[in-house]
């Protein structure tokens, strides 16, 4: 453990801001370091960077290897088995079985980079998985459970690069994992029995132990443990913090289990329930895992447009709100989700839909995307010049962001929903219900169906 020097000998005043548990003020307790509550030293050298992203190491790490959780490997896994790696283009640990199945480098990047269609297959079961890969690699607990987990571990805004580092690392490992899942089941089972019938990941295990032997198979095993508990926990914990967040009540791993009863029992419960459901004889487990991560692809695009509201909500976040090309390309990630959401949706209404159509689809999709995006910049240049050019645009000093904090809830000022925001925030819930009704259709169709 370290404790950089040049840290400030005076205690300041609290200033008021949104901290809803004292407990999430104070050292930054790391595993591998502490940095100290009022470190105002400068990092000029690379050790002392390196130390402090040591500290700082967890947040992103978690969030992003807590994805690969046991769902993710149902999913990946289903991609491999079901349609090979044509799939690879929607996306450490495995890399020793990746190696030990040698599948050809070449199809994996052409799959990687190039979008390609599984042949044969039936549309809206493709569709389904598409979404439920995008639904394990970007879920909405993780929006939830970093922001939560970076305020808990007192990662305070003028150490966010390093927590940027860190969420970096944990896109790698992320990506490394996934490709390395899809790509060994797709040689795995090319050209087997096995192929295009998949059920969970207790038969991937059997797999691998038939056609690659034994130790892949317990190294696939050991992964998959370790996942499963690595996401539990953090699933869990994501939606003890939101409940904490919601009710006010003291939710920090810093407090004791008696210290904070409330924000624990909501932690285990969620775990306890879980186990429950997966002990339950007969559970169709792979379709139930399938079906979770298509509901978490299809509630992402609403989780997301919330969290671009308030990214843009300078009364919350003053001079970290996001910049407009941030803006563009969260709107077209967005817009991107909604597209794959509308033809999972009509590939439910219309299961005999030709590719072409999706084509078209993709292009009308695209061309309205273009016409909005370009309706909205002249709806606010004509407001520009209407206003004579005045900018009500705040300057921050230099340095601002490193001390930003959020003012108190009771503070804030209400939000400025105007009529378009109302007017697409009414679309945004009619689309939620239509597409969780179809999935829910389409998880019963597959269930009783097939």
């Amino acid at each position: 453990m370290f404790s950089p020097a040049n840290i400030s000998p005076h205690d300041t005043v609290r200033e008021r801001s949104a901290v809803l548990d004292d407990a999430h003020l104070g050292d930054i307790k790391g595993a591998l370091g502490t940095i100290a509550h009022h470190d105002v030293a400068p990092r000029t050298s690379w050790w002392a960077r390196f130390r402090t992203l040591l500290a700082i190491l967890g947040p992103g790490l978690i969030v992003m290897v807590g994805d690969n959780d046991a769902g993710a490997f149902g999913t990946y896994t289903q991609a491999g088995q079901n349609y090979g790696t044509t799939l690879l283009w929607t996306m450490l640990l495995l890399v020793p079985v990746l190696v030990s199945i040698h599948p050809p480098v070449g199809q994996m990047a052409r799959d990687f980079f190039i979008p390609n269609w599984p042949a044969h297959s039936k549309l809206s079961d493709v569709m389904l998985l598409v979404i439920g890969i995008v639904g394990t690699t970007v879920a909405p607990w993780q929006l939830f459970f970093q922001q939560s987990y970076v305020v808990d571990k007192r990662i305070t805004p003028r150490f966010m690069k390093y927590e940027k580092a860190d969420l970096w690392i944990g896109i790698a490992f992320v990506l490394i994992g996934a490709v390395a899942m899809i790509a060994f089941c797709a040689q795995l089972f090319a050209g087997k029995a096995e192929f295009g019938n998949f059920t969970d990941a207790g038969g991937i295990i059997a797999g691998l132990d038939k056609y690659a032997g034994h130790t892949a198979a317990v190294l696939f095993a050991i992964a998959l443990f370790d996942a499963a508990v690595i996401g539990a926990a953090a699933v869990s914990l994501s939606t003890a913090y939101a409940i904490g967040d919601v009710f006010r009540i003291r939710h920090s791993l810093h407090r004791s289990v008696t210290d904070a009863k409330g924000f624990y029992l909501v932690y285990f419960g969620i775990i306890a329930a879980a186990a429950a459901i997966v002990l339950i004889p007969g559970s169709p487990l792979g379709l139930l895992t399938e079906a979770v991560q298509t509901l978490a692809g299809v509630l992402l695009p609403s989780a997301t447009v919330f969290l671009l509201l308030l990214c843009n909500d300078r009364a919350v976040l003053g001079p970290w709100v996001n910049s407009k090309k941030l803006n563009l390309f969260t709107g077209a990630v967005i817009w991107v989700l909604v597209m794959l959401s509308i033809i999972l949706t009509a590939s439910v209404l219309y299961p005999d839909m030709a590719g072409e159509t999706i084509l078209e689809l993709l292009a009308g999709g695209t061309l309205l995307a273009i016409v909005g995006y370009a309706a909205t910049v002249a709806v606010r240049k004509l407001r520009r010049e209407s206003s004579d050019g005045a900018s009500t645009v705040q300057a921050w000093p230099k340095g601002a962001r490193d001390t930003w904090r959020m003012p108190p809830l009771d503070e804030l000022p209400p939000p400025n929903l105007t009529l378009a925001k109302r007017v697409w925030m009414g679309v945004l819930r009619g689309y939620l219900l239509i597409a969780v009704a179809l999935v829910v259709v389409k998880v019963v169709q597959m269930t009783f169906l097939k």
